[in-house]
């Protein structure tokens, strides 16, 4: 991986995504003692950063893979992500669901014109289920995070974070996948100046804080969380760039990511899902080590089931 993909990487999507505003707030820059920059990637085309990703995915496919559709299994912003990328570039997309997905992720997914396929909510029937669509109608299958295209396109977020504000010393993200947090680290180790990563996880799914712990990949047996952004885990692609980019990952209870979500609700009168408020929830547990730093934090999505608020 070089600068200069990630420099192509961003032309090639920006006529497809938004440039999201990095906004801040005095009052929560009090409360923590920072400085801090958030890239509010809640306004981004449907909602989330994974639409940076997707694009890039589809934009890199050749017009043959393209004629035949793509397909990709995700329980929510990958799978609108990928539907909206799909029509706008005019490709048909297969979205596997687990059948517990939020029915307002899937009306969404439907909006966008992604054909749903649903299957029981276990890892094992998603991946199976998408085997079988590629096999059936030849389409190429996308992976939601370990997947070096759609790595790239993630880190265009803070590629755009850093060219706003050049003299980060850190940037924040939550910890799901791995797609976000491992191109964050490439543009931070590409465009920033000392700029070092941290990822922000729940301790109910903190299986990526344990991987680098133990040097491999991990996995969690449960997954209670209200951050259903991040109960998947890392890959094979994506985890030996978060080993070797990325600084540390701060874990945070669940209480502490809906006072964090609540916080900037309240304060900046945005709308972020808990998985966004993780990062945040991160730097509050921690703000006596951050004093006086210059943070950035990627709001990663603002896709909230309003019928089940965790407050």
């Amino acid at each position: 991986m070089t600068k200069q993909d990630l420099k192509d990487c961003h032309t090639r999507i920006t006529p497809y995504i938004h440039r999201t505003p990095v906004l801040t707030s005095r009052l929560l820059n009090e409360i923590c003692g920072t400085s801090i920059f958030f890239k509010c990637e809640n306004f981004q085309r449907m909602g989330a950063f994974k639409m940076r990703g997707a694009a890039n995915a589809i934009l890199q496919l050749t017009a043959a893979q393209q004629s035949k559709g793509v397909v990709t299994h995700s329980s929510g912003n990958f799978a609108q992500a990928i539907s909206l990328a799909a029509k706008s570039l005019g490709v048909k997309a297969y979205i596997v669901m687990p059948s517990t997905a939020p029915q307002v992720k899937k009306d969404a997914v439907k909006g966008y014109g992604g054909e749903i396929i649903e299957c029981p909510p276990t890892l094992q029937d998603r991946e199976n289920t998408s085997m079988q669509i590629q096999k059936e109608k030849g389409a190429a299958f996308l992976h939601p995070s370990n997947d070096l295209d759609v790595i790239l396109g993630q880190g265009t977020a803070a590629l755009e974070l850093l060219e706003d504000q050049q003299d980060l010393e850190y940037i924040f993200t939550p910890v799901g996948g791995g797609g976000l947090i491992a191109g964050t680290a490439l543009a931070a180790h590409f465009f920033g100046t000392n700029c070092k990563v941290i990822g922000g996880e729940p301790f109910e799914v903190d299986d990526a804080y344990r991987s680098l712990q133990s040097g491999k990949i991990e996995t969690n047996t449960s997954t209670n969380t209200i951050a259903d952004g991040l109960k998947t885990q890392l890959g094979d692609i994506n985890f030996p760039i978060i080993q070797k980019h990325v600084s540390e990952i701060i874990r945070v209870e669940e209480q502490e990511i809906v006072d964090a979500m609540k916080l900037i609700w309240e304060r900046m009168k945005i709308i972020i899902e808990p998985s966004c408020a993780v990062p945040f929830a991160a730097l509050l547990k921690d703000k006596e080590r951050f004093q006086n730093k210059k943070i950035g934090i990627v709001l990663s999505g603002g896709n909230v089931d309003l019928n089940h608020l965790p407050f």
